[in-house]
């Protein structure tokens, strides 16, 4: 597989994170399979809505098939021109195959070649502003299982303690159908890059998680991470970093990659 193909169509103490697996919160229930209707839902501003939705976008987000469970579509309304994946400009100072994460613009950046980079929109949950600075990705899994970390047991026994033997993947999962877990120094850190049941929130501060990205989008990148890819997250203060060719002059002194 080559790092990134650039196609327009189809946590272990304080240090690291007290836990980031991404349980059901308050206004989420969607993830725990209540009947929340489509009326229940919170209302985020979309500006354009899905108006003038093109073919190749929405086929992009179309209902999927994938190990025996239909991935259901995207809302067109959700579909803006800044939330759908796309090729862009990018400036990073590190080698194709990089995650960049940045927290505080929603995106997520996949390293192409020659300053090129796939771009994703992402929801962030508190835990995703807890974690910056380096890691790599051991493994991914397809449909993961959640189950809440003992600290989120510890802190808030009445919200987690029905999900204490984890809740099998599965399209009410609040991972989705795709996990990327990240590890440092050989440890868990508990934050992960994960799809999510509730598309609403992508682009916006969710309650609960860490990254969160559509899943149709997280079953793409995963498709394209290597076993052992580098992932940088961005602290709050750079968020908006190397998306124009000037802010990587100062940062090619200092980077080896």
């Amino acid at each position: 597989m080559t790092p990134f193909r650039m196609t327009l169509v189809p946590l272990v103490a304080t240090a690291l994170l007290a836990g980031c697996a991404g349980g059901p919160g308050p206004d989420e229930r969607e993830a725990r399979g209540s009947d929340m209707t489509t009326a229940q839902r919170p209302s985020f501003p979309f500006p354009g809505g899905g108006r003038g939705t093109s073919a190749e976008r929405m086929a992009m987000y179309a209902a999927v098939e994938d190990n025996g469970r239909t991935v259901p579509a995207i809302d067109p309304q959700y579909l803006t021109e800044e939330k759908v994946r796309q090729e862009v400009d990018y400036y990073a100072p590190y080698k194709a195959g990089t995650i960049i994460v940045d927290p505080g613009a929603k995106r997520l950046y996949h390293l192409g070649e020659g300053d090129r980079a796939m771009r994703y929109a992402v929801a962030v949950g508190e835990a995703g502003y807890g974690f910056s600075g380096k890691a790599t990705v051991p493994f991914t899994r397809e449909w993961p299982n959640w189950t809440p970390t003992r600290n989120m047991l510890r802190r808030e026994p009445e919200k987690y303690e029905e999900f204490a033997a984890g809740v099998p993947g599965g399209l009410d999962n609040p991972l989705g159908a795709r996990a990327l877990y990240l590890y440092r120094n050989g440890r868990d850190t508990l934050y992960r890059i994960h799809g999510t049941p509730s598309p609403w929130t992508v682009g916006h501060n969710a309650s609960s998680g860490c990254i969160r990205m559509f899943n149709q989008d997280v079953i793409h990148l995963a498709e394209e991470v290597e076993t052992g890819a580098q992932v940088v997250v961005l602290d709050r203060s750079e968020s908006g970093k190397w998306t124009s060719a000037p802010d990587v002059v100062a940062e090619a002194s200092t980077s080896s990659e």
